[in-house]
């Protein structure tokens, strides 16, 4: 493996990297944006839940016969709800945590 071409990746090199990849942001990270995200995070595994039931449903009537696709979107929202449970304790315990903080 030839890795002579990285020998002129300099710092100014990845920061501009950095700067025109959309993912990064420079942007404040404030609990408004904590808050939001998370909500988003619920809406997502609600969509899943609702997808994952739609599913079961078309799979009882007779309509889809594919068991994998069926186990495929239930294992989907079981992962969503369950990373979505455990977002909500730990952000319930820095809640508990910072009220019990004295000033």
């Amino acid at each position: 493996m030839d890795i002579s071409a990285l020998s002129n990746v300099t710092s100014a090199y990845i920061k501009n990297a950095a700067e025109q990849n959309p993912q990064l942001t420079t942007e404040d990270r404030g609990f408004e944006s904590v808050l939001k995200s998370a909500m988003d995070m619920v809406n997502e595994a609600s969509d899943l839940q609702n997808q994952a039931e739609e599913a079961t449903m078309q799979f009882a009537l007779g309509y889809a016969t594919n068991t994998h696709d069926l186990n495929d979107i239930q294992t989907r929202a079981d992962i969503a709800l369950n990373y979505t449970t455990a977002v909500r304790d730990r952000m319930l315990e820095a809640y508990k945590e910072i009220m019990n903080m004295q000033i």
